[in-house]
Formats: structure tokens, sequence, C-alpha cells
């Protein structure tokens, strides 16, 4: 079924805040101080301690802003970023009052983080800080005017105002290419994973959303596979980085709740079970299509991916939309990233809370079909 069969045919975007994109090996250096606000600016960077110990690229991003623009460097931020750590950054930030502009640096979880702590600036003094981001994931955390941070009892945390968006984005290969390969190719299933959902999430506009949701499918499916071959090519991390941006940016500020059933899951294997959220994409998606393959309205509007994933339609859409379930799992296996639940230490007797945070119920066809779905990943 196509969009065009759904009467009426209507919709809208609503467009972000984004100022900028920069893309390609050397952004950063050719772009970062022209992306601060002013030319007085003062910088606070949010990566994580990996990136500032194991790596030179803070170090540069330091040297770049220079003694006039880089206020301190917080390099504490964990996996799904606990609030502790944000409460740490958050009061070191306000008693610098000159401090404008926060740069993240590293995958979602400082990225989130960096959206965290300029709602929680906006809060106690009334002002949003400025935010420029160097993704080193595909994970596409930048694309959202949503935060999400893990709370005290371990559960995560999601906060969506549009101006959290961030404001300026450098996409540097050189950067993305000190990620560990699993990490990189996993965030590139959880790009994979935007992309999916966009297909059938009930806001998602025509155009842009997944218009270029398909594309990003399209190159997700081509280049994953080259960068695990060549790891250090600059020019598919830097086609994947894009692929990731098309995956959600899309979707603008229509935001309205959970993206789909896929992140649903992947929220409630993330924090509760310390389960990098690439990851989870992977234990998740493909299911989670062949699942929705069951849904005639579904079915049609997954069955469209076919021909971005280099296959041919039968003219069936379940048939076509459990194939593309069954092409994401093809893609993992040669990704090396399939895994199961037990080999992540989730046992069966976890079942029924996983069912319930994701699904927020404790009965029904939903709540059944996720039981069987998340018992087939054990």
């Amino acid at each position: 079924m196509t969009d065009s069969a759904q009467l009426p045919f209507a919709g809208g975007w609503i467009v972000p805040r984004l100022q900028a994109m920069h893309y390609g090996s050397g952004s950063v250096g050719k772009h970062l101080l022209s992306s601060l606000p002013s030319d007085t600016s003062k910088a606070f960077i949010i990566t994580g301690s990996s990136l500032l110990n194991k790596t030179n690229l803070i170090s540069q991003v330091e040297s770049l802003l220079g003694p006039e623009h880089h206020a301190g460097t917080f390099a504490s931020i964990k996996q799904h970023a606990p609030v502790a750590q944000l409460d740490d950054a958050t009061k070191i930030i306000m008693k610098d009052s000159p401090i404008d502009t926060l740069i993240s640096v590293g995958g979602g979880s400082p990225i989130d983080a960096a959206k965290a702590i300029s709602y929680r600036h906006h809060e106690k003094n009334g002002k949003y800080l400025h935010h420029i981001t160097i993704p080193t994931t595909i994970s596409a955390a930048e694309c959202t005017a949503a935060a999400g941070y893990t709370d005290s009892s371990g559960t995560k945390v999601g906060v969506f105002k549009p101006e959290l968006f961030v404001n300026v984005i450098l996409y540097d290969a050189i950067f993305a290419k000190e990620t560990p390969q699993k990490l990189w190719l996993s965030t590139g299933i959880r790009a994979l994973d935007h992309a999916v959902e966009m297909q059938y999430h009930p806001t998602a506009s025509a155009v842009p959303a997944r218009t270029m949701a398909l594309s990003a499918m399209s190159q997700l499916f081509k280049y994953l596979p080259n960068s695990k071959k060549e790891p250090e090519n600059e020019e598919y991390i830097t086609r994947l980085q894009l692929a990731a941006f098309s995956s959600l940016y899309g979707l603008g500020l229509n935001l309205g709740g959970g993206l789909g059933l896929s992140h649903s899951l992947g929220y409630a294997l993330g924090s509760p079970y310390g389960i990098p959220h690439g990851v989870t994409s992977c234990l998740t998606l493909a299911s989670v299509v062949r699942f929705k393959a069951e849904d005639p309205e579904n079915a049609g509007k997954l069955a469209r991916v076919l021909p971005y994933i280099g296959q041919s339609s039968s003219g069936d859409d379940r048939e076509d939309a459990v194939k593309v379930g069954d092409a994401i799992d093809a893609l993992l296996k040669e990704l090396g990233l399939d895994t199961t639940l037990t080999q992540h230490n989730v046992g069966e007797d976890q079942i029924p809370k996983i069912a319930w945070l994701a699904t927020k119920t404790e009965e029904g066809k939903l709540y059944d079909g996720v039981v069987a779905l998340v018992k087939s990943k054990l």
C-alpha cells in the first residue's frame, strides 16, 4: 500500500533549527571556529574518557579552540548518559557564566548528554546553549531534538524541545576512524533502525522523512559491508555518516512519542541491561519487521523498501515485508553482528519485564507478540 492510497494524501514537515552541516575529512579543522556563535564565544567540550585518554581527538579540538575559546572539557560521560554525570557537568558550566557553547564529541551518549545539559541550563537561567557536535558513530543522535539519559533508578528518561536540536554538525572521517569497528558497524544498524521505522511512523512526512530514509537504507546496505572490508576508507566513512543523517534528520520536529517498536524494545533492553543501542537494534530490528509484516498496512509500507536494498518485489506485501526482515538478518551476519540476548546475560525470566517496558501493558496482542519476539532472541 502506498501513501497515495491513504486518503486524504496530506502531511507536513516542521523544520528543525539546524544551522549547518559540514562533511568530509578535515571538516572539524575547516569549520569549527566559524561554527561558534560569536568571536568571543566560550566553548565547553562534552565527551567520554576513551576519546580523551586513547586518542588525540579531544586535544585537537582544544588546540583549535585555543585559550580564547576553550572553557573546559568534561570527559566522564558514560554509556546511556547517567544523570549524575549530567548534574556534575551542569554545575561546572553554571559556575562559568561566559560559556555559551557546548561541543559534543563522540557517539549518542555525549551528544544526548550535551542536549540534556543545555535543557538543564535553560531550566536554571532561561538560556539554551549553542551546540556543535562532532559525531564519531553513526547512531544519528545529532538528528533529533530529543535527549535521552538514565535516571538514578537505571530507567531511560527522555526530554524533547525544539531548542535542543543541535546548531551545527561536523561529520569528519578523520575523527570517525578512531571508532572501534564493531561499535561503528553496530551504530550503522541503529541508523538502519531509524530508517526502517520511519516508514511506518505516524507523523513522518512523505518528503523529506520517508524519502531520505529510503535513500539511507540503500547507502547503509551498500557501504556498511564496504566499510567492514576497508575500515580506513574515508569515503566510505563519510558516505555512512551522510546515510545516518538521512535516516533520521528528515523527521524534523514531527517526532510525536517514540519512533517505533524496535526503538521501544531498544530502550527496554538498553540502560536496564547495559546493552549499547547499536547492539539493541541488531537484536530487535529484523524480528520487529517480520512482526509488522503481519499487519497489512505496515506490510505495504515495508514492502516498498525492497528495491532500495537491491531486491525485487513479488507483488505480495506481506511476503515482501518479510523479505526485508530476512535481508536485515543477512546483513547482520555479513557484518558479524548477529547476536542473542543470552550472550548479553539476559535470561528468559526477564521477558515479562522487557515486554512491559516496551509496550507499557501486560496483556493483549502487542504484548503477546513482543513476548514471542523477545523469546526468539534468547
